[in-house]
């Protein structure tokens, strides 16, 4: 299969942000790549698909999950480049995120698609699976990297980082190229 792609890194490393994960199946070497979302982001996730495919053994699949909820998923082969984003990203199974990340646009694109929402002139990262600590290391990422200004925002009982409304346009702008058609809603209307 060779080396992983740049894209193919920043399209798995965004989702790993989001609602993508890796993991090591017991009595295996490398690491794995699992999409496993509702039926309503088949477009989305055929678009993942479509962009890692040489590494997917069988197609996105449809599969009936809890509480007649339908969804949509598919995993990767194992690779040793999935392997080194997972030692990153991992620790004791835990989702982290490493210091010294760098983000790319198509990376903020691909976690915004997977996470991001728009609430009256705010976007939101719905980042709720990680901790306040690793939450506000990625704001730290966004403002050094971007100068994207955010806050952590409680919505319930956990947090998620909220963009403030003057560094909307910026992220906008960044990720704008890379949004598909499907996911276009989620970008709202700005001024």
């Amino acid at each position: 299969m060779g080396s992983l792609t740049k894209e193919e890194k920043s399209i798995i490393i965004g989702s790993v942000l989001g609602d993508g994960y890796l993991r090591i199946v017991p009595g295996r070497k490398n690491a794995l790549f699992e999409i496993n979302s509702s039926f309503k982001q088949k477009a989305y996730i055929d678009w993942k698909y479509e962009k890692i495919g040489r590494i997917v053994i069988t197609p996105p699949k449809q599969r009936n999950g809890k509480g007649g909820r339908i969804a949509y998923r598919f995993s990767t082969r194992q690779h040793p480049d999935l392997t080194k984003i997972y030692r990153k990203f991992y620790q004791k199974k835990e989702k982290i995120v490493p210091k010294g990340l760098k983000l790319n646009p198509l990376i903020i694109a691909v976690w915004f698609m997977d996470d991001g929402s728009k609430c009256y002139t705010s976007y939101y990262f719905n980042t709720q699976g990680f901790t306040p600590f690793y939450q506000k290391r990625l704001l730290k990422i966004l403002r050094n990297q971007y100068r994207i200004e955010g806050t952590l925002n409680k919505d319930k009982i956990y947090y998620r980082i909220r963009i403030r409304a003057e560094s909307v346009p910026k992220l906008k702008e960044i990720i704008n190229p890379y949004i598909i058609p499907t996911m276009r809603y989620k970008l709202g209307k700005t001024p």
